[in-house]
């Protein structure tokens, strides 16, 4: 019994860190690079933006892509802790959620190793204009691969399997209450809306749900942060 509790505890802690960690390079790009909004300007002064910034927004882009480390450790350790009451449903959702955490981090490194490179040649004074526009071409590729493939799309709808999967095993656990599962389908559904956003950057004039992802990824750090908090006081 004992052991349990310790590894219900290390879990919940797990998800808090991670929930938290994460903030803190999030609000730095925030500050630093007007991230998410400057995605929606032009390629040029996305580059522009980022070569001004320097190494120290290369370490941000670092830090953000690898702070939800502890994430996929407490996915990992949740299953342990409620495997005795749910196996099927469990491995689908535990498979789910490292699948998305792990292509988010492969989608975000894109601004460690592969940004500063394209931003580099954009804002040297030797690259003449048809090379900017090479280098604009090769940045859409990456980003549209990337970020809208991998990270936003792949990463997001498999995290949003794994909350909606675990939200399920709440309404019947004894670790949890069942609001805690119904608020996880709530910020899973509004979440589920930020896709809109992805399809719009290839079909023109897709209806947008445009506060989705920022609503929606807030109270999935809130639903993490209350699934910790349930797990280190549970008995």
């Amino acid at each position: 019994m004992e052991s349990k509790s310790v590894l219900q505890k290390t879990t919940g802690s797990l998800f808090i860190l991670g929930a938290v960690a994460v903030n803190i390079p999030y609000t730095l790009l925030i500050s630093n690079f007007n991230y998410p909004d400057i995605l929606r300007e032009p390629v040029g002064t996305i580059l522009t933006r980022f070569h001004e910034g320097g190494v120290g927004l290369i370490w941000t882009w670092f830090a953000f892509a690898w702070t939800g480390l502890p994430i996929l450790f407490g996915i990992v350790l949740l299953h342990k802790v409620l495997e005795r009451e749910d196996r099927f449903y469990l491995s689908i959702g535990t498979f789910s959620g490292l699948v998305g955490g792990i292509v988010q981090i492969i989608g975000l490194l894109r601004w460690t190793f592969v940004v500063p490179i394209l931003a580099s040649l954009y804002a040297n004074p030797s690259t003449d204009l048809s090379h900017k526009d090479s280098v604009t071409v090769i940045f859409y590729t990456i980003h549209q691969y990337g970020g809208v493939i991998l990270g936003e799309h792949i990463g997001q709808i498999f995290t949003i399997i794994w909350m909606g999967i675990i939200s399920f095993i709440m309404l019947r656990s004894e670790i949890f209450k069942p609001w805690l599962g119904w608020f996880g389908f709530v910020a899973g559904f509004i979440y589920l809306f930020a896709q809109t956003e992805l399809f719009a950057t290839v079909i023109p004039n897709f209806p947008v749900a445009g506060e989705a992802g920022l609503i929606g990824s807030s109270l999935w750090l809130v639903w993490m942060i209350l699934l910790g908090i349930f797990l280190i006081r549970a008995k």
